[in-house]
């Protein structure tokens, strides 16, 4: 058996373990107000990594994660080759400055102790705060500064990931979700990914430590007390239930037996053979290595014809998680740590403001800050008592920026990100939209216009027309408006 992780090339310049020790459980551990000694943390990083497990990820909310890492760093000498660490950006939504970026970078390079930050993930709260790609073109300005290896993403799906790379920015991975029971990430994403040439970086893959031998056969439990199996709990009760997961986990053990190793070796080995896929992450127990042989048994085999059909039985019993790779971030079910996310998205400021009209006391509008609105004097959307009627709207960020020229795909998608957060500022949901109309300059690019529609109102199903208007100005290839009745 070999004594180390495999490794892959992330980016031509960066080399990374498949399996990358995730340091969430520093918040855990410190959820009630106890801190890790930074020393005895950096010992315990130092076992992983001496042992090939060289590759760290962390956030800045992972409690001192950051910091214990950083303590690990400064162990070696300039030159000298050291693990890697990534770690991710966080930030609630709001305006994205220059100023705001680099402070958020700068306190990772603080934390970090380092003067580039290996590989450096954005996650964002919610697409109808345009700002995110304000921030990521920033993040792309201090890469070529040389102040971030590498710029990844975390917890984006498909659409928002292609709006990212057709804006232009150089996106080298995406961390999220993927497990035997969570197997969005298999889909679009995957396709994406492969089509653009980035990687999958994997977490969730156990489930946190559901799935393995400890479960097989056991009753549900009636409580959780810790964040990561209350997290991937909701995760099995969306997937069927119990039931539902004992199957999966019964194939998994099948599988197991034939190879000789064991259910949680079986879980890795199906992520990780799905090409799109860099690495999975594997929780870092501080103090603890039982785990490193047996995690090193999911290179001694791969799974052939029989093992994907025995789990593919199982994965029929299942109902699929609902969207995309990120959504249980941003919509109902929250299947997150702390669970329903609802009253934080509400408390996020919309990017728009309403105001009432002069003289009208039935009816407020909104303004998107686009150069053509004063000029041709038009709102971008307005509410006459219970209607509201959003004008045709185009890819344009800020006063006059054309978001991904010549993808017609990722346009819709930022449009509709758009509609809906005007929508959402006059009292409106998405639920309340009635009719669309789409406007393309050229028909043929009709499918990822409508596949992009699709994602935003497949339970909503408005009335909807379609129809090419011939040449739009600017680089624009769709416009679309939009009715609600709230």
């Amino acid at each position: 058996m070999s004594q180390h992780p495999e490794r892959i090339a992330l980016t031509p310049d960066l080399s990374i373990s498949r399996l990358v020790c995730g340091l969430w459980q520093v918040a855990d551990i410190e959820k009630d107000g106890a801190t890790v000694d930074p020393e005895e943390g950096a010992d315990a990083l130092q076992a992983y990594a001496e042992a090939g497990f060289d590759s760290f990820d962390m956030a800045d909310h992972y409690g001192s994660a950051e910091i214990i890492t950083g303590h690990l760093l400064k162990r070696y000498a300039a030159g000298e080759k050291r693990p890697v660490a990534f770690t991710k950006w966080c930030p609630e939504p709001g305006p994205m400055t220059r100023d705001v970026v680099r402070r958020g970078v700068e306190d990772r390079l603080t934390r970090l102790g380092v003067d580039k930050v290996d590989l450096l993930q954005f996650h964002w709260w919610t697409f109808e705060h345009p700002a995110w790609l304000d921030a990521l073109h920033e993040m792309q300005a201090m890469k070529e500064e040389g102040l971030i290896g590498a710029l990844g993403l975390t917890n984006f799906d498909a659409a928002h990931l292609n709006v990212a790379l057709s804006d232009g920015i150089d996106i080298a991975s995406n961390q999220v979700s993927f497990s035997l029971i969570d197997r969005r990430a298999a889909g679009d994403l995957s396709a994406l990914c492969l089509r653009r040439g980035v990687k999958l970086l994997a977490y969730g893959t156990l489930c946190g430590g559901f799935l393995s031998e400890k479960w097989l056969g056991q009753p549900e439990p009636a409580s959780i007390p810790d964040w990561s199996r209350s997290k991937y709990k909701r995760f099995i009760d969306t997937a069927g239930g119990w039931g539902v997961y004992q199957g999966i986990l019964r194939a998994a053990s099948t599988i197991a037996l034939k190879h000789g190793v064991s259910i949680s070796n079986v879980a890795s080995r199906w992520v990780l053979e799905h090409p799109a896929v860099a690495a999975t992450i594997i929780g870092a127990r501080l103090g603890e290595n039982e785990h490193r042989n047996d995690n090193l048994k999911v290179f001694t085999f791969a799974l052939d014809a029989e093992d994907r059909d025995l789990l593919e039985s199982a994965f029929t019993e299942a109902t699929p998680i609902p969207g995309d790779c990120g959504d249980e971030y941003r919509k109902p079910p929250f299947l997150t740590a702390s669970g329903d996310l609802s009253h934080h998205l509400d408390a996020i400021p919309s990017v728009y403001t309403a105001v009432p009209v002069p003289g009208r006391a039935d009816r407020m509008r909104v303004s998107s800050g686009s150069i053509w609105e004063p000029l041709a004097g038009y709102s971008r959307a307005v509410r006459i008592g219970d209607r509201i009627l959003v004008s045709g709207t185009t890819a344009t960020h800020g006063s006059n920026r054309c978001v991904a020229p010549g993808d017609p795909g990722a346009q819709a998608t930022y449009i509709l990100d758009k509609i809906l957060a005007s929508i959402s500022a006059l009292g409106g949901k998405m639920e309340d939209v009635v009719r669309t109309r789409i406007y393309l300059k050229d028909a043929s690019q009709w499918e990822p216009v409508s596949r992009a529609h699709g994602r935003f109102f497949s339970d909503v199903l408005p009335a909807n027309t379609l129809i090419e208007a011939g040449a739009l100005v600017g680089d624009y290839e769709v416009e679309i408006e939009a009715e609600a009745v709230v």
